[in-house]
């Protein structure tokens, strides 16, 4: 059965009994238990689970620390290009917003990895606009063939390819895939991406498990949270991550909890995501799935990022710039605004006065 279908049938489900009508003795008895199932995970975010966080938390931590050990991994995100064939009304990408668009040479490639190898970064995300125009598959592997020679891991963060076109950027070096839904309810989707390959919601749902099936070492997924009801978003959230897990064992599963920001437009979000609410959709994630990895990015402020280490945290990005080229020149557009803009010096610092331990390589290409 596919994901697409699995959803379909979950769409059709009353939340609100999950969502609103969970008692207090129902969520205790949840995070008691060893394992929890896709109903138990629903009512982790509902209402009344939200008067629990303290006791999610504990069961968080020791299941991260059981599973993962109390180290974070940092990276860095790498702009290649920011040409857009869509109009997604909430990012600044948007092919209907006037600013100067621009690609990087191979060599100005080469300068951005040596200013991040410089700072001690060995995984990277590479990210591009949607334009196989401008960047298209041939450009991507020739920055890969790059970046390979800085670099322990590199993962893409790109528009949704074939089967066969994963194998050929695995071929070249890249062993990760990132790639968000940004909105799992259909008709939101539809309502927000107007124009541009981006349309096909099926394809770029199904995108991730295309990159399982290409043998990707590491794949990641997430909603932009604020979109649609961050509840029911969670739960699509889990239960594809779930779904990945269980279908491709060879491949290593992370979330992103990105939270819609200020760009270009003035977009506002539809449900406003408080810290208290992401907290709760990490801490129900992390019960449901002990062994997911899950990510925090610089989109979010120093105290929250911090603050979320012990209850799941197993990847930070640090350091980060949005802007093409951004590593040695400021000038540009950037996608979205950073948050956390801390050096990684002084995140590897607030890690170890947490007990933490930074880590910048945990497995090497060959």
């Amino acid at each position: 059965m596919s994901f697409y279908k699995i959803i379909k049938k979950w769409q059709g489900q009353n939340f609100k009994e999950y969502f609103n009508d969970v008692s207090s003795q129902e969520v205790k008895k949840i995070i008691a238990k060893d394992k929890i199932t896709s109903e138990d995970f629903l009512k982790l975010l509902s209402t009344e689970a939200a008067n629990h966080l303290e006791a999610m938390a504990r069961k968080a931590h020791n299941l991260t620390v059981q599973n993962f050990g109390k180290v974070v991994l940092l990276y860095a995100p790498l702009y290649l290009g920011n040409y857009c064939q869509n109009q997604c009304v909430y990012c600044s990408f948007n092919s209907n917003n006037n600013f100067e668009r621009k690609k990087l040479d191979l060599n100005e490639v080469r300068r951005e990895a040596e200013v991040l190898l410089e700072k001690g970064i060995k995984h990277i995300l590479i990210l591009t606009g949607s334009s196989r125009k401008h960047t298209p598959v041939s450009y991507i592997k020739e920055c890969v063939e790059v970046l390979k020679e800085y670099f322990s891991s590199i993962s893409i963060e790109v528009y949704p390819m074939q089967t066969s076109e994963y194998e050929e950027l695995i071929e070249a070096g890249v062993s990760g895939l990132t790639l968000y839904q940004e909105v799992y309810n259909k008709e939101v989707y539809d309502k927000l991406h107007l124009k541009g390959p981006k349309t096909d919601y099926k394809f770029r749902l199904d995108g991730p498990e295309r990159g399982c099936k290409a043998g990707m070492r590491n794949v990641n997924i997430g909603p932009l949270f604020g979109l649609d009801n961050w509840r029911k978003e969670a739960f699509w959230l889990g239960i594809h991550a779930q779904y990945l897990q269980n279908k491709y064992l060879s491949t290593a599963f992370n979330v992103s909890l990105p939270r819609l920001q200020p760009s270009a437009g003035n977009f506002s979000p539809k449900s406003e995501v408080d810290d208290k609410s992401l907290v709760q959709i990490m801490l129900a994630i992390r019960l449901f799935l002990p062994r997911i990895g899950i990510n925090i990015s610089t989109r979010e402020n120093a105290d929250i990022r911090n603050n979320l280490i012990p209850l799941g945290v197993t990847k930070f990005s640090a350091e980060s710039n949005t802007v093409v080229g951004g590593y040695t020149s400021q000038n540009g557009e950037s996608q979205f605004s950073i948050s956390d803009e801390r050096s990684i010096d002084k995140i590897k610092e607030m890690m170890k006065n947490k007990g933490y331990q930074a880590i910048f390589k945990d497995w090497h290409i060959f």
